[in-house]
């Protein structure tokens, strides 16, 4: 019996030792292959070696740290851009929120991260790396961080003109509208006019 017992403790020994030795290895493969803070913008949050994604709870958005892309919904479809939309050009990106999250492709599970992170949206106490005395920060994201900041000003400039032309086509149309719209109106009291007389 007490082989028995013995054969049980040594075979629960082993199996613990090496589920353990299987989680180490998988521990080191992630640290060496996942750093990327160099990527990372200095918007972005302090305290991570690595970080896939930000989500953006203010505006629903999320930015992709390794392509420098931002992800957000445009006319009811997922688009990768490296700029923002004009509708959130006011939007202080080192003012908001940022969740980090390392999960493959996040935005198909919007609505997900909306709810789970609802509660983080409207706050700015996040500490930013721009600001961090943090020595792992000093090469962050700074070789062409410039040229695409006026890339993306001049991308942002060219979406508002497209907005604004796009909103001066249907105040145009609007205006076609109300106007055959006045006119049928008009030719309806001329035919009741006439078929009174």
């Amino acid at each position: 019996m007490q082989t028995n017992k013995m054969k049980k403790i040594i075979f629960t020994a082993v199996l613990a030792i090496s589920c353990l030795s299987i989680k180490f290895a998988d521990a080191q493969v992630s640290v060496g292959v996942g750093l990327n803070i160099s990527s990372q913008p200095d918007w972005g949050p302090t305290g991570y070696n690595n970080a896939g994604y930000y989500y953006i709870p203010d505006i629903g958005a999320y930015y992709d740290v390794n392509a420098h892309e931002y992800i957000y919904m445009e006319h009811n479809a997922w688009v990768h851009r490296g700029y923002l939309p004009p509708r959130y050009r006011n939007y202080n990106l080192y003012g908001g929120y940022k969740v980090v999250i390392n999960d493959r492709d996040p935005w198909l599970r919007d609505n997900d991260y909306r709810g789970r992170y609802a509660s983080y949206r409207g706050r700015h106490d996040q500490a930013m790396i721009r600001n961090s005395r943090d020595a792992r920060y000093r090469n962050h994201w700074m070789g062409v961080r410039n040229e695409r900041m006026r890339n993306q000003n001049i991308r942002a400039r060219r979406e508002n003109m497209r907005e604004r032309n796009m909103n001066r086509r249907d105040r145009n149309m609007n205006q076609r509208m109300r106007q055959q719209n006045q006119r049928m109106r008009e030719d309806n009291r001329r035919d009741k006019h006439d078929d009174k007389h």
